[in-house]
């Protein structure tokens, strides 16, 4: 998911000078703080209701598992559509409260893999990821060339998800769990970069920390999708 552009002007071409090298650095920390604090309620919330019979047993064993499952995807449209209206306290309001639902929706995979292979994958992700995501931050090539191929690569893992919903196809998964991992670490490359080309130095606080909100969901959603994809491959299940 690309990195939404707030309707600001944005400077892409060289800048030179300490001031500005040292404003886009502390934005890019904000950045993955956002992202790594988002990660730490989804984990928080997912251990907390995986660990609570009280609280899975009626969400999982009946129709309401399919809003808990749905109810991600609804933040995310909610996201995209009212992006540009919604002020930087709703946007930060809105990233933590769609962290905490994510997390209610992955306390299955708490049930059904073990702890080892979980804290296993989560460490394989998050060690490709970072090596995308500074791949993305450092390279001189110009990643739009590649957004129409990781665009369809997308929507394809999309469709063919939902189809083997019915299907039930292992090798049909094992293609999905593949091409996924490979757009997503694409998708984190792209987001990354398109993140420190759209900060300027002459934004103001709120606009700040509009686009650090946005930013840290986008590569949020990348890395989430990586894990998911990679346990597929190294999870095991109880």
């Amino acid at each position: 998911m690309n990195t939404p552009n707030l309707g600001y002007r944005v400077d892409t071409g060289p800048r030179a000078g300490a001031v500005y090298d040292e404003g886009l650095r502390q934005h890019m920390l904000r950045v993955y703080n956002y992202m790594g604090l988002g990660l730490v309620v989804t984990g928080l919330v997912a251990l907390l209701v995986s660990s609570t019979p009280a609280l899975y047993v009626p969400i999982f064993s009946s129709p309401l598992k399919w809003v808990v499952m749905l109810a991600p995807l609804a933040f995310v449209l909610l996201f995209s559509f009212k992006m540009q209206t919604m002020s930087a306290a709703s946007a930060q309001a809105m990233f933590w409260a769609f962290c905490a639902v994510m997390g209610l929706s992955l306390a299955s995979v708490f049930l059904v893999f073990t702890g080892t292979s979980i804290a296993r994958t989560f460490f394989i992700a998050a060690t490709m990821f970072g090596a995308t995501s500074l791949y993305g931050y450092t390279t001189r090539r110009d990643l739009i060339q590649l957004s129409s191929f990781l665009i369809m690569g997308l929507i394809g893992v999309v469709i063919a998800s939902i189809v083997n919903i019915f299907l039930g196809s292992t090798a049909l998964q094992f293609a999905i769990s593949v091409i996924g991992i490979a757009v997503f670490i694409g998708l984190t490359a792209w987001d990354t970069q398109t993140i420190k080309e759209q900060y300027a130095e002459n934004f103001d606080a709120e606009s700040r920390q509009k686009l650090a909100v946005f930013g840290a969901f986008s590569l949020y959603l990348n890395f989430i999708n990586i894990f998911q994809l990679l346990l597929n491959f190294t999870g095991e299940r109880e």
